[in-house]
């Protein structure tokens, strides 16, 4: 039996009808997953690009003039205190150290025979301050230029590592002329700048009576083997920058560090009392950030907060929640502001604790 068009039509019309009836019911049926902040004690992991320097470097000048002589030790050689590194030609002040020690001994022989007379009455005491002060004078003499003979032998201050040589054996110096750099490796200062906000972050959590122990990434992007610690913080800010420089102290026995090496400290500034919430419920607009607040209505209302940090999965919020707002957790991309919607909470510390078991 053949059905007409109309009984076709109207089939096909009720079915639509169905169809979006069990539609419109699953959509109402949906019940999304709604928590909120947290607050815990938690610490943000921050890295910072930093200068490495020796905890002594310092330039290696002649004191005098003259003709180098000798080279004791190459670059990059370590050497030990007192060990000499660079010698002088002596001739001239050998001689000047010989001429006022004959002087000098004149000196003391007119001043003792001054006192003879003295002590006779044959001469008056001032004549006998006069040979005095020329005998001080005298031997004032001789130990200056028995400073100067010792500056043409050039001993290291300090154990450390010589740097580049900027002058060559037979080389005419003048004085105050630089020789070399020494660098003292045992310790090494590494440098970092901290921006103003995350300098009172730190400067507001941190335990004052302990010192902040800090990690070295180094240029090869592996961990340094020792831990340092923030010893000193700058007294100003820059004004060009808006840093703050911060000094990490590191030992360094096997002297893998060297002056002049560059890497990333790495840092953890304590939070206390940190609102925490899923990065995951989060979403960018124009580069701010928001999230979908649930009021007592089941509402849904757009709100902007501010992040202060960003642990793995999770942000501290600086702004914006309250632990008693509700945030949705999953499905944000499927609603929009002033929805309203079924909800289901699932408790804050059970969010933290299984966060990878709530992925989209």
């Amino acid at each position: 039996m053949r059905k007409s068009p109309m009984i076709i039509g109207v089939c096909i019309l009720l079915s639509q009808l169905s169809c979006n009836s069990e539609k419109h019911e699953k959509r109402e049926e949906t019940k999304y997953l709604v928590t909120s902040p947290i607050k815990k004690d938690t610490a943000v992991v921050k890295d910072y690009v930093c200068q490495i320097h020796s905890i002594r470097n310092i330039e290696v000048r002649a004191l005098e003039k003259g003709y180098l002589l000798e080279i004791s030790v190459d670059e990059g050689q370590s050497v030990k205190k007192g060990q000499q590194m660079f010698h002088i030609m002596p001739n001239v002040y050998e001689a000047e150290f010989q001429k006022a020690t004959a002087e000098a001994r004149v000196a003391e022989i007119e001043y003792d025979n001054t006192k003879l007379l003295a002590d006779g009455n044959v001469v008056s005491a001032n004549e006998l301050a006069m040979a005095k002060a020329n005998f001080e004078k005298a031997k004032a003499e001789v130990m200056l230029a028995e400073t100067h003979l010792g500056f043409t032998n050039i001993k290291a201050p300090f154990d450390g590592i010589m740097d580049h040589l900027h002058v060559r054996e037979g080389s005419l110096l003048d004085e105050g002329e630089l020789l070399t750099t020494l660098s003292d490796n045992s310790k090494m200062w590494v440098y970092f700048n901290v921006p103003e906000a995350e300098y009172l972050d730190y400067i507001t959590n941190v335990d004052r009576n302990s010192k902040q122990e800090v990690g070295l990434l180094m240029a090869n992007n592996k961990r340094f083997n020792q831990t340092g610690v923030v010893e000193t913080i700058e007294g100003e800010f820059s004004h060009e920058t808006g840093n703050i420089a911060f000094r990490a102290t590191f030992d360094n026995p096997d002297r893998i560090l060297r002056h002049g090496e560059t890497g990333s400290i790495i840092m953890q500034v304590p939070y206390t009392n940190a609102l925490i919430i899923p990065q995951k419920a989060t979403f960018e607009v124009l580069d701010k950030k928001y999230v979908f607040v649930v009021d007592d209505k089941d509402v849904i209302r757009q709100k902007e907060i501010a992040i202060a940090g960003e642990l793995p999965n999770l942000f501290i919020i600086e702004k914006g929640l309250s632990e008693k707002d509700r945030i949705i957790l999953d499905g944000i991309r499927m609603v929009k502001d002033g929805d309203h919607i079924e909800t289901e909470f699932i408790e804050p510390k059970s969010v933290i604790n299984n966060l990878s078991l709530y992925a989209e």
